[in-house]
């Protein structure tokens, strides 16, 4: 069973210090604005959100990625397609989010989902605990619990074990199942980063 990042100690808020501090939105360079359309995929199979909508802006994670443009240019193409040109559904991108953000007690990474679980892939209170639990909770379907273990195993082993594989492929296709792989690499990496640079809550993620 996982502790989601809100419960158990005072740190769980997340940091208090930055390791690499925030650029303030005025202060961003001119590639950061083209890095941040870098978002939006030729070709989107789910909505994307409209500027300005009413929504956690993620103001602190970008301003440490305003500090390189270049590389947030890049992730974020990337970044784009899991988040709007996946195959998978939006409630289960976010499942698989919201497991790696557990795992490793990403708190500003989990803060941010559970916002757009609930308010985007529909998911209840009593499922979003579920994910934190883990694959053995009774909150989820067998095919969401057996999407739980993937991310597990895949932050374990870099593998998906051979029952879980085949248990998937009885509900996603080959290129869901692909997307699986790399939403777990990326926001492993985004869960990293958040940790490592030490980026702290913004208001509108502490409510």
């Amino acid at each position: 069973m996982t502790t989601t990042p809100e419960a158990g100690t005072a740190s769980d808020a997340g940091p208090i210090r930055p390791r690499i501090a925030p650029l303030p939105v005025r202060q961003w360079p001119r590639a950061m604005h083209a890095a941040l359309a870098a978002l939006t995929p030729p070709r989107p199979r789910h909505p994307v959100p409209e500027k300005g909508a009413d929504r956690p802006k993620g103001l602190n994670a970008l301003g440490v990625l305003a500090r390189y443009p270049e590389l947030t240019h890049a992730f974020n193409v990337f970044n784009g397609h899991l988040l709007f040109a996946t195959a998978l559904s939006i409630r289960q991108r976010e499942l698989v989010v919201l497991r790696i953000a557990a795992v490793r007690e990403s708190t500003y990474e989990w803060r941010q989902h559970v916002w757009i679980a609930r308010n985007e892939a529909g998911l209840t209170d009593e499922e979003i605990a579920g994910v934190a639990q883990g694959p053995l909770t009774d909150a989820l379907s067998g095919a969401e619990r057996a999407l739980l273990r993937a991310v597990d195993e895949l932050i374990a082993d870099a593998r998906i074990a051979d029952t879980t594989w085949r248990e998937l492929s009885e509900v996603l296709d080959e290129r869901q199942l692909m997307d699986v792989v790399f939403s777990v690499g990326a926001y492993d990496t985004i869960a990293m980063a958040f940790r490592t640079f030490g980026v702290v809550l913004d208001d509108d993620l502490k409510a």
